[in-house]
């Protein structure tokens, strides 16, 4: 092996000797790096400057390392021990931090002093994630997305710990173990990784009727989602809102995203994953790098008890949702996201949210679950971050003084000061902190009374009539790719009684729906399942579809744009021209990274090299080569997929004349009124205004095989 010396301008080793198989510049082996700036000096953990870090401590230059190398074990040391263990679940996760600003005050509810003043900016930290996979898992898997916002307010952290789906799978904590288990790789082979489609959660699911409006938001668009900015947030469960003289209102916590919705398809999510898995990472950090920083609508729906009292269902039941057109969302502050961590580990990995952290004015409702959450929390973050002080690291701390009497434990970091360590104590003012009837926080005192018993309430007991309001709720498209997800997923379990089992819970949902997945199955219909109550036809509620409630516009979507040497600068230039005024992104994609030279000899460097950057990257694309380009295009199958697959996902495609040659080539000889003509520069407006509704959706009857049997009518 050749053991390169060569440095950069910058003075550091490269090649070889950064590797560590830099040869010793004369007979002591010195540093071959080297800094007059005492401020870069490399230093030990004990701050001792370090000399040489490529060479470890010698007796001579092929004698053995010697055990007083201080250096070289604080080093391994360090590295042995730099991981902690990962999250059980949502151990995939990205975050950013931002700010919190109030719109409306609810001071006539609550407290909460971050909730009342209008105009108040409060600092938060968010992390999304998903929950089945483990951290080396890819984004765009078919998940429930966690979506935790820890506000730092004046009166302590509030941790509002949800997801980007307003229901779940259990009723009671105590299931949770047997959840995850059932959903995560099957313990004897540890694969399926990251997914649902196995035998041990439709097992699960299939013996358990409470999962299964969950189950059809699983299936449904709504976990693969297109970024973590087009996905809405909820707070799960109902909480209180407590006011100055105790009165308490019932509240539900939901964020809506600025953006707009929008997922992906399953097909294009499968491919997404295999380009690039850090996709949903890549699109936030990127966005608010480019200073399009995400923002979120907070909304709360409020509740008495007597309207309460008048659901035909349980708000307590975590499986249930409360129709924004029963009980609508107030609009009261705004969430924008502003700022990238600065080390991933340091906050996103870090950072602990526990649902148990609310701040005066905010209590819980009896939610079982909700309860089995705060009991559980603790316990995590014990075990990930190594001790009780976990609020010490800088993520984790209130911006508000923190004064107690709690000492010691691992990795302490402050501890009271003064000769007094308990309370009550009779040192006065040098006694440390003191209880607060005014101000400290008091839990609302709602009368208790029952029969000590393990019992599920009778009023939980309904658990299909809101599945069916889910399913009738979607638009036919939506309903369409929920009847494949099903038939995907279960095509991947071996029992066929499980598969059965399944069609059986779906006839109680909606019969046409169970039929074609039966029929996707290759299965005769089952009997339907035995249900405790029946279920009813409850109102359809829009809010619940995604394509009801997409963008209106194409800000912050991206275009992949193709082009080749001899492309029209006027083309280009009018199509960039229109996104930019959009607030919409582009990249160039390319035969060669190097980019291209346009047809007034314009160079334009390439984003993307084309068999690294498929169509899937992108909400649409545009097809621009020159007739030549065109011409070599159509001989390269990365070229050709780039075009079908844009064709076969639904996507607005762009394109010039010379463009049909790769078309073609590709198969994509039906052009149907999702493509748009840019040969002219006043199409390329046209093209971004079309692009507004993301997807061409009538394509999808014609280009996938089970639509041809499907019932949706788009």
């Amino acid at each position: 092996m050749a053991h390169g010396k060569n440095k950069d301008a910058g003075g550091k080793v490269n090649g070889d000797a950064a590797a560590g198989y830099a040869e010793p510049q004369g007979h002591g082996g010195e540093t071959h790096q080297t800094t007059s700036d005492a401020a870069l000096t490399m230093t030990t953990a004990q701050g001792v400057p370090i000399a040489d870090d490529q060479n470890s401590l010698r007796a001579g230059p092929r004698g053995p390392t010697l055990l007083e190398d201080f250096i070289l074990r604080e080093k391994i040391f360090h590295f042995d021990h730099e991981r902690i263990p990962e999250r059980v679940v949502h151990a995939r996760g990205y975050g950013a931090h931002g700010v919190f600003k109030l719109t409306d005050s609810l001071s006539e509810y609550t407290q909460a002093d971050v909730l009342g003043t209008v105009g108040q900016e409060t600092e938060v930290f968010v992390r999304f994630s998903t929950v089945a996979g483990n951290k080396g898992s890819m984004d765009v898997a078919r998940d429930v997305r966690g979506f935790a916002v820890k506000f730092y307010t004046k009166q302590g952290n509030w941790d509002l710990v949800g997801n980007n789906i307003p229901v779940f799978f259990i009723q009671d904590a105590i299931k949770f173990p047997d959840l995850i288990h059932a959903v995560k790789a099957e313990p004897d082979r540890a694969f399926p990784q990251a997914q649902s489609a196995h035998d041990n959660f439709w097992d699960f699911a299939t013996l358990s009727p409470e999962a299964w409006h969950m189950v059809m938001w699983q299936m449904s668009d709504r976990t693969i989602p297109r970024s973590f900015r087009t996905m809405e947030g909820f707070g799960v469960h109902s909480f209180r809102l407590v006011d100055a003289n105790g009165k308490s209102t019932f509240v539900k916590f939901h964020w809506k995203p600025r953006q707009g919705l929008q997922s992906v398809l399953w097909n294009e999510a499968v491919k997404i994953n295999g380009a690039d898995p850090d996709f949903h990472r890549r699109d936030l950090w990127n966005a608010i790098e480019a200073g399009d920083f995400p923002e979120w609508d907070l909304g709360v729906q409020l509740f008495d008890q007597e309207t309460a009292d008048k659901l035909p269902f349980d708000h307590l039941d975590a499986t249930k949702l409360i129709p924004e057109e029963d009980v609508p969302v107030r609009i009261i502050g705004t969430m924008t996201l502003n700022r990238n961590v600065d080390n991933f580990f340091a906050n996103t990995e870090q950072v602990a949210f526990c649902t148990q952290n609310v701040v005066p004015g905010i209590d819980f409702s009896d939610d079982p679950l909700l309860h089995g959450r705060n009991f559980s929390y603790l316990d995590t973050q014990l075990k990930r971050l190594g001790g009780p002080n976990f609020t010490h690291l800088p993520v984790n701390a209130p911006r508000c003084p923190v004064m107690h009497f709690q000492q010691d434990g691992h990795m302490a970091m402050r501890n009271p000061k003064g000769r007094a360590n308990y309370e009550p104590n009779s040192w006065g003012a040098d006694g440390g902190p003191r209880e607060n009837p005014e101000i400290g926080y008091k839990s609302f005192p709602a009368e208790v009374q029952g029969t000590k018993q393990r019992i599920r309430s009778e009023t939980f007991a309904d658990h299909y009539s809101q599945a069916r309001q889910f399913f009738l709720s979607q638009q036919p498209i939506e309903q369409k790719h929920i009847g494949d997800a099903l038939v995907f997923e279960l095509s991947k379990v071996e029992r066929v009684d499980i598969r059965a089992r399944a069609v059986s819970h779906l006839r109680l949902i909606d019969e046409d729906l169970a039929t074609t997945v039966a029929d996707g199955l290759g299965l005769d219909l089952p009997e339907p399942a035995k249900a405790a109550k029946p279920t009813q036809d409850l109102p359809t509620s829009p809010k619940l579809s995604i394509h009801a409630n997409g963008p209106k516009d194409f800000k912050g979507r991206k275009v992949g744009v193709l082009l080749t040497d001899g492309s029209s600068a006027d083309q280009f230039n009018a199509l960039t021209k229109a996104l930019e005024a959009e607030g919409a992104m582009f990249e160039v994609v390319a035969p060669k990274i190097g980019g291209v030279t346009l047809d007034d000899g314009t160079k334009i460097a390439a984003k993307q090299k084309v068999d690294g950057g498929p169509s899937v990257l992108y909400d649409a694309v545009a097809v621009l080569p020159s007739e030549e380009g065109a011409a070599m295009l159509a001989k390269d199958a990365t070229a050709k997929d780039f075009v079908a697959d844009a064709f076969a996902h639904c996507k607005f495609i762009g394109h010039n004349e010379a463009a049909g040659a790769l078309f073609d080539a590709a198969g994509v000889t039906d052009r149907d009124d999702g493509f748009v003509s840019l040969d002219k520069a006043k199409d390329a407006k046209d093209f971004v205004t079309t692009c507004r509704t993301l997807r061409f959706w009538p394509r999808e009857m014609d280009v996938d095989l089970d639509a041809k049997s499907a019932k949706a009518v788009i």
